[in-house]
């Protein structure tokens, strides 16, 4: 299992993850509300601006206070790390 750090120390599994989004769209604002009316929504954010909405495959919805780029870049390297710990065949 891999876990990505998505900001203030919190971290998900990178294998449970489906989407990261952006909260600015009115779908994604009444995603975040349901989720938070089933009590699923993990807030992430440290009382800062969300940023950046995280779908993941258990139907919970994690907020983050960084970029969505920022968590593509840290998925990208840890994809890259994951490879080059592989063992040759």
């Amino acid at each position: 299992m891999r876990l990505i750090n998505i900001g203030f120390g919190n971290l998900i599994s990178s294998q449970r993850l489906i989407a990261v989004v952006s909260p600015d769209s009115a779908p994604i604002k009444r995603m975040v509300q349901e989720a938070r009316d089933r009590g699923v929504l993990i807030d992430a954010t440290y009382g800062r601006r969300t940023l950046a909405v995280l779908i993941m495959d258990n139907d919970h919805v994690v907020l983050s206070a960084l970029q969505p780029e920022e968590i593509q870049a840290r998925l990208d390297g840890e994809r890259a790390a994951g490879e080059e710990e592989k063992p040759c065949s």
